[in-house]
């Protein structure tokens, strides 16, 4: 049974750097696309990143890009996200997903309904 569990968010200035995780107790990540999400208040959700199941793929929403890194832990079970120069935009509840049939090693699904499991969120809030 895949459970995803979030960690890592809290209270941070603009500027500032946060690296949320995102494990899975029950089974590894070794053949599942896995991607971050994340969901304003009074907006819906976007698309922050997604990583290949082969780990040689990296996929960005443009919002993030060049601020943002996503990788995959050395025991295949835990998906990182790295957050640098936050703003105060990037404020929201972020969610990992995981894709359990992606069509190839190296796709990164950007779209939620490519999705099969989802964590709970952890919150993210950046003051100016």
């Amino acid at each position: 049974q895949v459970q995803l569990v979030e960690s890592g968010g809290g209270l941070v200035q603009a500027g500032g750097s946060l690296r949320l995780s995102c494990t899975n107790s029950g089974r590894t990540f070794r053949r599942y696309a896995m991607g971050w999400f994340r969901q304003a208040p009074g907006k819906e959700r976007e698309f922050v990143a997604a990583i290949s199941w082969s780990g040689g793929s990296a996929y960005y929403s443009d919002s993030v890009k060049g601020r943002f890194t996503i990788s995959r832990g050395n025991a295949q079970n835990t998906v990182y996200l790295q957050m640098n120069s936050l703003k105060p935009e990037d404020t929201a509840v972020y969610y990992c997903a995981a894709d359990f049939t992606p069509s190839n090693s190296d796709y990164t699904p950007n779209q939620g309904h490519e999705y099969d499991s989802w964590g709970q969120g952890t919150h993210v809030t950046v003051s100016s």
